[in-house]
């Protein structure tokens, strides 16, 4: 659904972009990972047909996004991080605009309109004017907006962005059910739990550069050769901090009111032979186990500032 080749984007002599390359099938959930400046805005600006690349393509369902701008539009609906609203107008009057915008006719615009409210929770908002909406309401209107003409992609440019805690968990809720509608989504964020239950892939992009990208589960896979082990006992848990220090495959240990944290880089075996000398020299292990690596522990490993740094 969205193929990007060698895509590169020169300002002067700062390159926001460097030889992109990625592939999204229909209906995935991609998560585009990196932190404020990385090009993650950038890279959807062009697939929104906003910016020009300089060199490189990117197709969204085979258009090419430079050459049939008016087909790609049809088929996305973009939501970027800073989006304006027209104060003056009511919800419901405010999506007709954008639905009349799109050619869609009044009579398919009255059964759409509330559908749309009802999906993005706002059915009780519909005659309230846009300036009275809180910044979470909003956010679920330009929502609604990017989905009026029934888009088979949606770009959204860290739509969680400046929400509270409920609000997040709204949004979250409602991409959901995108996805479960068969939506491509690509959906950006430097706020990574907010990704990790909703995506199929990711790309971590870095100063430009896709640095990794793939399945989150094969991704946590490959940093696995790091694990973290946490072991808690009934006592002499200072004595065992000392004692792991000095074992093979750990680079580094932690303790503290938790239990003991041991940076490990043995397989299965190796982890079983510790936990046996553990249990031989009388330590009174209450449990051993392998920390779960999640989408906050992959980013961080893959740009140089995960375990051990």
């Amino acid at each position: 659904m969205i193929e990007i080749s060698n895509l590169s984007k020169r300002y002067g002599n700062f390159d926001a972009l460097k030889d992109i390359n990625l592939t999204i099938s229909k209906g995935t959930v991609f998560g585009f990972v990196g932190p404020n400046g990385a090009g993650k805005s950038t890279t959807m600006s062009i697939l929104a047909t906003l910016v020009l690349p300089s060199s490189g393509t990117a197709r969204v369902g085979g258009y090419e996004v430079t050459e049939y701008p008016k087909e790609v539009r049809k088929k996305i609906g973009y939501m970027p991080d800073f989006f304006g609203v027209y104060d003056q107008l009511k919800t419901i009057e405010y999506l007709h605009f954008y639905g009349a915008s799109y050619n869609i006719p009044r009579s398919e615009r009255e059964k759409l309109i509330p559908q749309l409210l009802d999906l993005v929770n706002l059915s009780d908002k519909s005659d309230s004017y846009v300036d009275s909406l809180s910044r979470g309401m909003k956010q679920r209107l330009c929502l609604a907006r990017c989905l009026v003409h029934d888009p088979e992609v949606l770009i959204l440019d860290e739509p969680a962005s400046g929400l509270d805690p409920r609000a997040r968990i709204e949004m979250r809720e409602i991409l959901k059910e995108l996805k479960l509608m068969g939506k491509t989504i690509i959906i950006s964020s430097h706020i990574l739990p907010e990704l990790a239950e909703m995506v199929d892939e990711i790309g971590v992009i870095e100063h430009g550069v896709m640095v990794a990208q793939g399945k989150v589960s094969d991704i946590q896979n490959r940093l696995r050769v790091k694990k973290i082990l946490h072991i808690r006992t009934m006592e002499r848990q200072e004595e065992l901090t000392a004692f792991l220090r000095d074992e093979a495959f750990v680079s580094g240990v932690l303790s503290d009111n938790t239990g003991v944290h041991v940076h490990f880089s043995g397989g299965e075996e190796e982890q079983a032979s510790l936990l046996q000398q553990m249990i031989s020299l009388g330590y009174p292990v209450l449990s051993f186990n392998e920390a779960q690596t999640n989408l906050e522990d992959v980013f961080l490993e893959i740009t140089k500032g995960g375990l051990g740094q």
